[in-house]
């Protein structure tokens, strides 16, 4: 007997996997009340297809010569319009069998100078084909290659945490992939989570042995949120679970109605089905109901989860007819009380690959759900976000690399005040050992982050962009922003929250650090602009003026001095150079110690600041000896008093940075 768990390990490795019984899985939080929206993305372009849940494949003959005749004429302005027509009456199966009517209307589009239609549809070629289309990928990749985000590696983002930490006032990140521990983990499988109630109760799925005698557990378990820490998990105990398998709950708003899946059982219509209990008066479970044939099929259908208003419930399933191995499916209440029919969420959800565990938030009209088939993808199944705007499905949003790793990411879910999230992973080295991660909410994955910066940076005497790396801190909420490469471009972009204040923080070995603070309050676009550092000339910095006969740090030198700090922690292997100079007035025996001392002071105070090992700053004072100009005039006397600041590149290992 072979569980889901296995199911999705057949997945991973691409194998056309039958399965005589699967087991559940799932999510899912407490949905709260759906008149509260967060302010939405500005809507994408809508690509309707009416008839993916009312006929398995469109074919019309008279149309499909018409439209080929009027091609060989090359009339293209007569094609588009029949063409989006025949495309637009498209069942499940044309997306896998038509796909290249897909890409010839994506052509046509974009021959009308209509190029986010026509990439829309190139991603839906990339998404239901089943043919080797390298030439279309490629394609594609050179248009979006402007718009695409490269994130940090995570070993390089710790990097500039610690950096963070070393010379800077802003929140460190408060960690991610953090391990819920042994009292909700097990040593096999635990997955499936589900929060109810602000957190007070937690609900997963574990196969560690329980009461059945097979070595195939799978049963719903609880743990009670006390005293600042989830308490050891408990079985829900009979007759939620059963001789059968069980898992993948989630529990409707009053508590009173747990949706979950069984497996195997004699009153199911497939190997794995939705059912309900029914919490009665004396605090005990029954009543378990099977939702029927409308919303169950002969496959596999399990994770079931419950739109804000309770009113929709989204599942995923394997049962023939989809657009891949597994899909999303809903089916909606109805006036008698009945589930209806289930049908397809359709083709920009799901894929020729696998969509599972789809969480709705409790909230907000946002989806997540896990899946392998979208086009940016950090590992095997990956977790993803899709905005329902105007009643259509927006293209998915891929978390980001703080919840996806290498391995496989399931059963998102978060808390309804969107600060922390639960979901399953596992390790690349063990695709099918899922373990139950809990941290505070990253940016990425927040579902109001729908406001955007984008910007440029370009060097201020040639307007070339630039290159580096840039990071947006979270003043006010402490939510955690993955940094990202900037593009060849100079650009960027982050989808943050509005009215929230933030740091954007820009590094390179190529320029001095850059920070900003940002108060956003609606889409904002920046340019910025900075300049290279000449590694040959010497920096002389204008607010580098000591008192007369003195040598130490004045407050107005503190923030030039503590740029130098975070450029030299930001690139560790770069060595500094301070030279101290004076004019010839004076002693010069005495104006040689007097620059030295003055050297020597703010090689101390960047060793001290950024906690600089010894040996990477040299500090030197040549006195009168090496004048800039001849001393004519007091101002002259002025340009000869400096320290100069020589930044020196390793010879060997790259130029200094992570």
């Amino acid at each position: 007997m072979r569980h889901f768990l296995l199911f999705l390990f057949f997945w991973a490795f691409g194998l056309a996997a039958v399965a005589q019984t699967k087991s559940p899985l799932r999510l899912r939080q407490k949905p709260v009340s759906d008149s509260l929206r967060q302010k939405a993305p500005k809507p994408e372009v809508v690509l309707e297809f009416p008839n993916i849940n009312r006929v398995p494949y469109y074919y019309n003959k008279a149309k499909y010569e018409n439209i080929l005749k009027l091609e060989n004429k090359n009339a293209w302005e007569k094609v588009l319009p029949l063409l989006e027509d025949y495309v637009g009456n498209f069942g499940i199966d044309n997306f896998h069998r038509d796909t290249k009517l897909l890409w010839r209307l994506g052509q046509l589009y974009e021959r009308e100078g209509q190029l986010e239609t026509a990439i829309a549809y190139y991603r839906l070629v990339l998404k239901h084909h089943r043919t080797d289309i390298k030439q279309v990928q490629q394609y594609y990749d050179s248009l979006e290659a402007k718009s695409e985000s490269i994130y940090l590696p995570l070993a390089h983002y710790y990097d500039l945490v610690e950096y963070r930490k070393s010379v800077a006032t802003f929140k460190p990140p408060r960690g991610v992939y953090t391990n819920m521990g042994d009292a909700i983990n097990s040593k096999v499988e635990d997955y499936g989570p589900a929060v109810h109630r602000d957190e007070e109760l937690f609900i997963y799925t574990s196969r560690r042995k329980g009461v059945k005698a097979t070595g195939t557990d799978e049963d719903l378990y609880f743990s009670r949120y006390e005293n600042g820490f989830w308490q050891e998990g408990q079985s829900f105990g009979k007759p939620i679970n059963s001789i059968y398998n069980e898992g993948s709950a989630c529990l409707s708003r009053d508590g009173k109605t747990l949706y979950f899946a069984r497996c195997e059982s004699p009153d199911g219509f497939g190997n794995c089905d939705l059912y309900t209990a029914t919490r009665l008066s004396d605090g005990s479970w029954g009543q378990i109901k099977n939702l029927g044939a409308s919303v169950n099929s002969k496959a596999w259908d399990s994770q079931p989860t419950l739109s804000p208003n309770e009113d929709t419930l989204y599942f995923a399933s394997d049962r023939l007819g989809g657009f891949g191995m597994s899909d999303i499916y809903y089916t909606y209440k109805m006036k008698s009380g009945l589930w209806s029919p289930a049908d397809n969420l359709g083709p920009v959800i799901n894929t020729r690959e696998s969509e599972v565990s789809p969480y709705f938030h409790p909230l907000y009209q946002v989806l997540y759900f896990s899946s392998r088939g979208q086009l940016l993808n950090f590992g095997d199944f990956d977790i993803y976000k899709s905005y329902r705007v105007n009643g259509q499905w927006q293209e998915p949003r891929n978390i980001g690399p703080l919840v996806n790793g290498k391995g496989s990411e399931y059963y998102f879910t978060i808390n309804a005040a969107s600060t922390n999230l639960y979901y399953a992973r596992s390790e690349p080295t063990d695709l099918k050992n899922l373990d139950l991660f809990s941290f505070p909410l990253p940016m990425e994955a927040h579902p109001l982050a729908v406001t955007k910066l984008t910007g440029v940076l370009t060097d201020s005497i040639t307007n070339k962009p630039l290159n580096g790396i840039i990071s947006i801190i979270d003043l006010d909420n402490g939510i955690e922003v993955a940094s990202k490469y900037l593009r060849e471009d100079g650009s960027f972009d982050f989808d943050l929250i509005d009215n929230s204040r933030y740091m954007m923080l820009i590094q390179s070995p190529d320029f001095f650090s850059i920070e900003k603070e940002i108060d956003l309050k609606n889409d904002t676009v920046m340019k910025i602009m900075s300049t290279l550092i000449d590694y040959s000339i010497p920096l002389i910095f204008k607010n580098i003026e000591f008192d007369e006969a003195k040598a130490e740090i004045k407050d107005a030198m503190k923030p030039t001095l503590d740029r130098i700090v975070l450029f030299l922690v930001d690139h560790p292997k770069v060595r500094l150079s301070i030279e101290g100079h004076t004019d010839s007035s004076g002693d010069p025996d005495a104006n040689v110690e007097l620059s030295q001392w003055r050297a020597f002071s703010i090689q101390k105070y960047l060793e001290n600041k950024g906690k600089l090992e010894p040996g990477r700053i040299d500090a030197v004072g040549k006195g009168s000896a090496e004048p800039i100009k001849p001393e004519i005039t007091l101002e002259d006397r002025a340009v000869n008093r400096r320290v100069e600041f020589k930044l020196i590149k390793p010879t060997e290992g790259g130029t200094g940075n992570w």
